[in-house]
């Protein structure tokens, strides 16, 4: 009922002509004023829809003025007609028909639009409007901290200050003030509540605290984040307070980013939606073509109108419309974001896709293969306990193979049973939220790390259990003069390097497999006893071949990777993914080319004359081939920015993706590409489905009028069943199907 009342008033027409029946229909001949005129004489009933028919035809007329000027055809010179000549021959149930017609059409136009958007509108509403603006002692938003000798601020001189100037001072102990997220300053520190969405982005400066960030990136476990790590607008905070400091702008955080992406896309019409525009132009010269030969032949007036209250262009102009925002906001709910309704279109006739290698087909960090023990390492040493010691020094690592070792120790831990309870769940199987987690049970048997130290460059030592553990390059695990060498300058670093690299070659031989040639190798030594070589490479996601297969199902024609790596290593994830078409030891200005020249032979494909003759109808090529760069957007931006579509996959905490790519996968995931095509396709198939049968229908039922077989009145209301019919299949643009 709510949404009746809320759709009456969006469009006041529909209720108002549904009233305007009464009287119609209870005193359509009463005079009080006697009779006017014997060819023209109307009573009260018949009098009030003459009124709403001329309010009627204003409007049109207004709309129709507006849209021409917004670049759009306006064909409502049909109804206009409509009402015209049913006022004429004195149908006056036909006149209230039609003006039913405007106003339903209306109704269900904006019923389509807001169900068609219902992803977006929430998005949009979920937007952060307003946030919590503390003062804390000794700083201010844009300004530098007053800093002791020790580096403190000088928290204890602002208390005495304020005291003796007899100021309130806000310490940030909870007080705030509550200001419109836009009005935020850089550098102002914010108070995040529980529950709440984080309005710009920032940097946390409370210890830790859980976010979820499924409003992004689709992530359906919150995330645990510490003091120091950067936070995302539009994040969701978990159960305790938060403090962050601003590092952008409202306008520029990445929740706007996103909204920007779908305000874009909502607003722009694609090639073949203004085609339908274009089309509206012939099917109105046919309907009066066929009112007027049905007035001529019969000699009547009223056939004229008979067949023009069932002439109806909203098939193509709210139909098509309709399915393409049904499409963006169906994509919208698989976290892919598109800027634009036309690279919607271009998405469903993709023929060539590329591929960058390194965090697009394959993971985004090295991960571990294997775990080839040392000889001489006792065999009561397992290698998923090397794996568990090692992981949990690299915890505390920066480097690059980190992630991937932390990765494998907890798999190793877990299979140990050496993992800690979180409230008798693990997050993947009950997504407990981080902030709700039991600390580890003392009488579990965790294992107890310290004493870890760093050396860039070379390793991370620590201890395990009381364990002495080294994680890194041979030298330093097995701790060599070089390793532990002052350097102080560059060229003795660079002295130092090579003879790191010199140990690590020498290393090779006391294994007696060989690495792959994309494969990398770390040492582990346990109380000073050279312990294993773990040994890591670049694997493929897990979907990635199959993603590749279902591009060929869909008909892509050509997939090629393109990689700055090595002809071997590139060959080995090829091989496995199933992509033939090899490019390797590419510069990123190689790749550009490589995507140019794909691009400029596929769009030199010769033409016949029909296919000329309808491009220049369409206002594009129909048969014309689209490459597509898939990338991670950031130190791809420029190949993205150089393909027809350049598809950028982030997590959803890049706002490079949005300015170099057209469409952006929002949670890192490789078969968001061809679910994209699909869902692009299957949107222009309910789109020309929808505009086709409802033209067909009009042009089916204006004939049947022509020869008196249908009635004015009940042409009217034909006229509207055909219209939902039409808009209703378009909404199935919506619907989820493979």
């Amino acid at each position: 009922m709510r949404k009746i009342i809320d759709l009456c008033k969006e469009v006041p027409l529909l209720p108002l002509t549904l009233l305007a029946a009464i009287p119609l229909a209870l005193i359509p001949q009463w005079r009080p004023w006697g009779h006017i005129h014997p060819a023209f004489d109307p009573g009260v009933g018949e009098w009030i829809i003459i009124l709403f028919v001329v309010w009627t035809i204003y409007t049109s007329v207004r709309e129709m003025i507006e849209s021409i000027k917004h670049g759009h055809v306006g064909v409502d010179l049909l109804a206009i007609v409509a009402l015209v000549s049913t006022v004429c021959v004195q149908q006056y149930w036909a006149s209230w028909a039609v003006v039913l017609m405007v106003a339903s059409g209306e109704a269900i136009e904006s019923y389509a639009q807001n169900k068609a958007k219902g992803n977006l509108t929430a998005l949009i509403k979920a937007a952060p409007q307003q946030a919590h603006v503390v003062t804390l002692p000794g700083t201010e938003a844009g300004a530098e901290p007053d800093m002791t000798d020790e580096g403190f601020r000088k928290v204890q001189q602002a208390v005495e200050d304020a005291q003796r100037e007899g100021r309130q001072l806000n310490a940030g102990n909870g007080h705030f003030e509550t200001v419109p997220v836009n009005d935020v300053k850089l550098g102002s520190v914010l108070l995040v509540l529980p529950g709440e969405i984080v309005p710009v982005d920032g940097m946390l400066l409370s210890g830790t605290a859980s976010v979820d960030l499924s409003n992004i990136n689709g992530e359906p476990v919150p995330r645990t984040i510490f003091a120091g790590a950067k936070v995302l607008s539009g994040s969701i905070n978990g159960s305790t307070t938060m403090m962050i400091r601003t590092t952008s702008l409202a306008a520029d955080s990445q929740y706007q980013q996103i909204l920007k992406l779908v305000a874009s896309a909502e607003e722009s019409r694609a090639a073949v939606v203004r085609t339908a525009d274009m089309l509206a132009v012939p099917f109105t010269i046919v309907s009066f073509a066929i009112a007027i030969v049905a007035w001529v032949v019969s000699g009547t007036g009223l056939r004229f109108a008979q067949v023009l209250v069932l002439a109806t262009p909203c098939p193509l102009l709210i139909a098509a419309p309709v399915a393409y925002v049904a499409g963006t906001a169906r994509l919208a709910k698989q976290k892919i974001l598109v800027k634009s309704q036309d690279v919607l279109e271009n998405l469903g006739r993709v023929t060539h896709v590329f591929f960058d290698k390194t965090g697009t087909l394959t993971v985004k960090q090295p991960q571990v293969v294997r775990v080839e023990k040392a000889n001489g390492m006792p065999a009561d040493v397992s290698e998923d306990e090397i794996l568990m010691m090692a992981g949990v020094v690299e915890s505390f690592s920066v480097h690059v193979l980190a992630k991937g070792i932390v990765e494998a120790g907890r798999k190793a831990m877990e299979r140990l049973g050496r993992l800690p309870s979180s409230s008798g769940k693990t997050a993947a199987e009950g997504h407990v939220d981080a902030s709700h987690r039991a600390l580890p049970d003392p009488n579990e048997n965790y294992p107890v790390v310290g004493n870890v130290c760093e050396t860039p460059g070379k390793g991370v030592r620590g201890t395990v259990d009381g364990h002495k553990v080294e994680v890194g390059r041979y030298a330093f695990v097995t701790e060599q003069d070089i390793a532990s060498q002052e350097v102080h300058n560059a060229a003795e670093e660079e002295r130092n390097e090579k003879a790191m690299e010199a140990a690590d070659r020498a290393a090779v031989k006391l294994w007696p497999d060989t690495l792959e040639p994309d494969e990398m190798a770390t040492y582990i030594a346990i109380d000073g006893h050279l312990a294993a070589r773990i040994v890591l490479r670049d694997i493929p996601r897990h979907n990635a071949k199959q993603s590749i297969q279902e591009l060929r199902e869909l008909g892509v024609k050509e997939e090629t990777m393109l990689t700055g790596d090595k002809k071997s290593s590139a060959m080995i994830i090829a091989n496995e993914v199933g992509i033939t078409d090899v490019r390797y030891e590419l510069l990123p200005q190689d790749k550009v080319e490589a995507v140019r020249q794909a691009s400029q032979q596929e769009k030199s494909a010769t033409e016949t004359w029909w296919e000329r003759a309808a491009a220049k109808l369409l206002g594009e090529p129909i048969h014309r081939d689209v490459t597509m760069m898939v990338g991670d957007g950031v130190n791809d931006s420029p190949v993205l920015a150089v393909a027809d579509i350049g598809m950028a996959m982030t997590d959803g905490t890049s706002t490079a993706a949005s300015e170099s790519a057209e469409v952006v996968i929002m949670n890192d995931d490789i078969g968001a590409v061809p679910k994209g095509v699909r869902i692009a396709r299957q949107t222009k198939q309910r789109m020309l489905q929808a505009v086709l049968v409802g033209i067909a229908l009009a042009i089916v039922g204006m004939v049947c009028a022509a020869f008196n077989l249908i009635p004015v009145v009940a042409g009217a209301f034909l006229q509207e069943a055909i219209d939902v019919v039409s808009i209703l299949w378009a909404l199935t643009a919506l619907l989820d199907r493979k």
